[in-house]
Order: C-alpha cells, then structure tokens, then sequence
C-alpha cells in the first residue's frame, strides 16, 4: 500500500495504491503527515489502484476529511472501484465525500 503525494494546481495530487488494510493503514499514519499539513488546500485522492480498504482504511479518509474541513480544504475522492464505493454506501462514507 502506498501514497504517493505530489503537489498540484495549488493543491495535493494522492495516489492511493494497493491494499488499505489493518495493517498497511497504520503504517500510512505516518505517510499521510505531509498532507495533514497541507489540508488547507484542495486534496484529491485518487484510488484507480486502490484494491481494498478496511475499516482502518476508512479511519485514515475520515482523519485527512476532517482535517481539511477544520483548516478550510477540501477533499475530493476519485475513481474508485465498485467493491469500493459498495464499502463507502455501506457505511455512509460516500455521503461525506465529493466523489467522482
């Protein structure tokens, strides 16, 4: 599992990659710092390669949405897959974010 962060247009471009799972998701705690610190600004998850997420996972989303929406950001989830956005309808995460 990896996020790759890359500054973009202003914002934050994140490639999520992988299995977002238990484990993966604690060691991310430590690779999300940068855009953490930067969620005043416009971030976009995209997740065309993110395979799995598990509760976790979802922890990691709701600690970067929060984040932004204290400092004024805004976070923008794209292309996930259909196992996926099934998980974000389940637990009420798809209303939370602006998906495409």
């Amino acid at each position: 599992m990896t996020f790759d962060i890359k500054e973009q247009n202003g914002g934050m471009a994140v490639t999520v990659s992988g299995r977002l799972d238990t484990p993966a998701a604690v060691k991310a705690q430590q690779e999300i710092a940068p855009i953490l610190e930067n969620a005043d600004k416009e971030i976009v998850l995209d997740c065309t390669n993110l395979e799995y997420i598990s509760s976790s996972g979802l922890r990691l989303f709701l600690t970067i949405r929060k984040e932004a929406a204290s400092k004024g950001g805004k976070v923008i989830i794209e292309h996930i897959n259909d196992e996926i956005k099934k998980v974000f309808m389940m637990t009420g995460f798809y209303n939370l974010f602006e998906i495409r």
